[in-house]
């Protein structure tokens, strides 16, 4: 009973949220409306759970004076003061909320970001090394279509027979042409790979999410 009951429960579930897009009528929609409803009582219930283990590792980590845990330290202050700040003022508009939200976290998320276009650029030098035909042509393409975002790209260009042809031109080619239809292989492969996987799912045959005892 105790693994049977959540197979039984996952493919009543699963077959409610999968008829309703056949029969859009009651009680399938009725149903589906509910089960979304459930989400949401769940995703809060996560949401404290996520809150809760964040609040014991850091504190944790700061009783034990582990390594680097004045992080550890400015990360639950920043916790309670954006969580404090929006309760006390009545607003999010403004006052401490906005002022740490506009020059506290924003900059921080630019930080990111811009860090990770190193990373890609580092990322990309280390894979389009020319050892081959295969990687030749994708180093080839990726300088192209870096190039072709980029307006330089527009003043590469040459004309032939009054028509011009630069670099954002090939570029926009190769990623509406060959990237879209590797992009659709994909897209197709994940397709199946997440319907075989319901599948599986709904029928009992995969069961790792009821734990080792399964």
């Amino acid at each position: 009973m105790k693994r049977t009951a959540p197979i039984v429960f996952g493919f009543v579930v699963g077959m409610i949220m999968f008829l309703q897009y056949f029969i859009p009528r009651a009680p399938f929609t009725t149903a589906y409306s509910l089960v979304l409803d459930w989400k949401q009582v769940v995703f809060g219930m996560t949401l404290i759970l996520g809150i809760v283990s964040l609040v014991r590792h850091h504190g944790t980590k700061v009783q034990r004076r582990g390594k680097d845990w004045g992080y550890s330290v400015v990360v639950l202050l920043g916790f309670v003061v954006m969580t404090a700040a929006p309760l006390v003022q009545r607003t999010t508009e403004g006052g401490v909320y906005g002022w740490m939200f506009d020059h506290v976290q924003a900059p921080m998320q630019a930080t990111m970001f811009a860090l990770l276009a190193f990373y890609v650029a580092s990322a990309s030098y280390r894979a389009f090394r020319a050892r081959s035909v295969q990687a030749a042509l994708l180093l080839l393409a990726g300088i192209t279509v870096m190039l072709g975002r980029v307006p330089i790209g527009e003043m590469m260009a040459i004309h032939v027979a009054g028509h011009e042809f630069s670099l954002a031109t090939l570029s926009g080619w190769i990623l509406d042409v060959p990237n879209m239809a590797a992009k659709r292989g994909i897209l197709i492969g994940v397709g199946l790979g997440v319907t075989a996987t319901a599948l599986k799912i709904l029928l009992g045959i995969e069961r790792t999410y009821l734990g080792k005892s399964a």
